[in-house]
């Protein structure tokens, strides 16, 4: 069931979202070579607190860390840890997501410790200019599929691939809602995107192959060809007046 949120329930995302953004920036400042993803993560779980929100992630399905943390040919879900340290030339997928009074944001970026490549470099411009992209579908009348065929057909032009077992996602009074939203398929197919559907649009990249491999852990997804992997993510309303992006400092 699709849910359709009013501009008041739009207002409390928006509350969340800019949360989100907060503290992804703050993130982001800190990730240097030398520091531990475990310190990025209890780092982002005390600024819950004193932001009072509660962490999406944490405990959903299990997980046991408050930040998704993903490093070079981890595509997503890689568990933080105070024993792995962050080098330079080292690329760190942030997937972070709180809720704030029962209302969802979630946003992923990620991000170059010290110099890094010129390929790593170049992924995750790619990665990133494909997410606008895939914004820039959001109206009404479009289709779920016009965003990911917008994604795929950007970063296949580069000679990158898009990972198709994980997918973006509705989001409201769960992280996780309907519509599916792929980073691949056929234009002008899928579900009609109507005013007040918010969701939030992931793609991610592959400078390889786009088959993963989920460790023995359980959570972390990495390639199978051991290629780079980048991620970003922002969480999207469509309005009347276009998209919307909940997850930017406003």
């Amino acid at each position: 069931m699709i849910s359709l949120k009013s501009e008041r329930e739009l207002g409390q995302m928006r509350k969340a979202g800019q949360i989100v953004a907060q503290i992804l920036d703050e993130m982001v400042k800190m990730a240097q070579p030398g520091i531990s993803t475990g310190e990025l993560d209890r780092y982002a779980e005390s600024r819950c607190k004193d932001l009072k929100v509660v962490p999406a992630f944490k405990g959903y399905h299990g997980f046991p860390a408050t930040v998704c943390i993903s490093v070079n040919d981890e595509v997503v879900h890689g568990i933080p840890s105070p024993k792995r340290m962050l080098k330079a030339g080292d690329i760190v997928g942030l997937d972070f997501g709180v809720s704030y009074e029962g209302w969802y944001g979630d946003s992923a970026r990620t991000v170059a410790i010290g110099l890094v490549s010129k390929e790593a470099k170049r992924l995750m411009d790619v990665t990133e200019e494909s997410l606008k992209k895939g914004i820039e579908q959001c109206f009404e009348g479009n289709r779920v599929f016009d965003i990911g065929h917008a994604v795929q057909n950007y970063v296949e032009g580069f000679g990158y691939s898009v990972v198709r077992e994980f997918v973006g996602h509705g989001i409201g009074r769960a992280l996780h809602e309907e519509p599916q939203v792929p980073n691949y398929g056929p234009k002008g197919k899928g579900l009609l995107l109507k005013s007040g559907m918010v969701v939030a649009i992931e793609p991610m990249i592959n400078a390889g192959s786009h088959e993963v491999k989920v460790l023995k852990d359980g959570w972390t997804a990495v390639t199978v060809d051991h290629s780079l992997s980048v991620h970003f993510e922002h969480t999207v309303a469509i309005t009347a007046r276009g998209p919307e992006v909940l997850t930017l400092i406003g």
